[in-house]
């Protein structure tokens, strides 16, 4: 019998990845999502129903409607600034209507849930490459917000039975590298894109924050994961978890680190465009190096990432910049 999984954010840059790979590997796949892209018809396949997650008699209907086996979240807010100047937003939108999203699955007897969670609830690294048995430490209400969540859902596991696979990513980039679906946030924050966006002429220049790093170039180190391999970890997760009845928790990255100004010369030889730097001062909170030890995650679902290489998500990336703004 195939299993349907309940995709909420499901039209956003990493949940239409994974939609599209839950079609693949056989599932029938519902998207909840606020939003409604373009991009969205190269997916026929899913059935998608535009609500928010506050919307509760929506949810009601679509939980009603459907018998899922499993729900896959990735409607978060996600901007670190500014949670820090909003931190209501953040919590309602990641906390609130979580629960709002959990209680939906008690009463329907949902018992599985996939949570996109974050690296930012270790906080400050005590030691790099970071673990899952590192301190969770998180300095900003995003890194908390996720947080919170996972508690609540160790606490569901215990209580009610509710099984759950947290993965904490590092910094999700590239695009499909079908050239279906990519990154494209408004406002956009991520380091790739915004790069890209100077070299299409879209943005004058990038800024660096940070030049004195104890780093080899003096910029911050950061593992980036193609977001494709992320999603394989997803699917691999649920498997997992309808197979062993058992939570789980896995960080996600290549395990490697790149500086931003590797990024970026990374960036210039693929676009084969100049592109301005600026220098600027650090940004507080900002650690030096942030390197995940995905290791447990390899082990345990035999995940391994196929694009490790920054030059090959930097052009998946590009492609998608191209394609969507010429």
């Amino acid at each position: 019998m195939m299993s349907t999984i309940l995709v909420v954010g499901g039209a956003g840059y990493i949940g239409i990845q994974m939609s599209s790979q839950l079609v693949e590997a056989g599932y029938d796949v519902v998207i909840y999502d606020k939003n409604k892209p373009a991009y969205l018809q190269a997916l026929p396949q899913a059935i998608f129903v535009q609500g928010d997650l506050a919307e509760k008699e929506k949810l009601q209907h679509l939980f009603s409607n459907y018998a899922f086996d499993a729900v896959m979240h990735f409607a978060a807010s996600i901007e670190v600034g500014e949670s820090i100047r909003n931190p209501q937003k953040y919590y309602d939108n990641n906390v609130v209507k979580t629960l709002q999203l959990l209680t939906l699955m008690r009463e329907f007897a949902v018992n599985y849930f996939i949570f996109s969670s974050t690296a930012a609830v270790y906080g400050e690294p005590q030691y790099v490459p970071i673990d899952t048995r590192h301190r969770q430490h998180p300095i900003n209400p995003y890194g908390r917000s996720k947080w919170m969540v996972e508690n609540i859902l160790g606490d569901y596991d215990s209580a009610y039975g509710l099984r759950y696979a947290s993965l904490r990513y590092f910094n999700a980039s590239g695009a499909d590298p079908q050239n279906r679906f990519g990154e494209c946030h408004d406002p956009e924050t991520h380091l790739i894109p915004l790069v890209l966006q100077v070299a299409n002429h879209r943005r004058e220049h990038i800024t660096v924050f940070g030049n004195d790093y104890d780093t080899p170039d003096g910029s911050c180190i950061r593992d980036y994961i193609h977001v494709d391999d992320l999603c394989r970890a997803h699917l691999l997760a649920l498997k997992r978890l309808q197979q062993e009845n058992k939570s789980l928790t896995y960080n996600l990255g290549n395990g490697n680190g790149f500086s931003i100004l590797e990024v970026i010369d990374a960036a210039r030889k693929i676009t084969g465009k100049e592109i301005k730097t600026i220098m600027g001062s650090r940004r507080p909170g900002d650690p030096a190096r942030l390197i995940a030890d995905a290791s447990l995650a390899v082990k345990e679902l035999d995940w391994q990432p196929r694009y490790t290489d920054l030059e090959t998500i930097i052009n998946h990336a590009w492609k998608w910049e191209i394609k969507n703004y010429g």
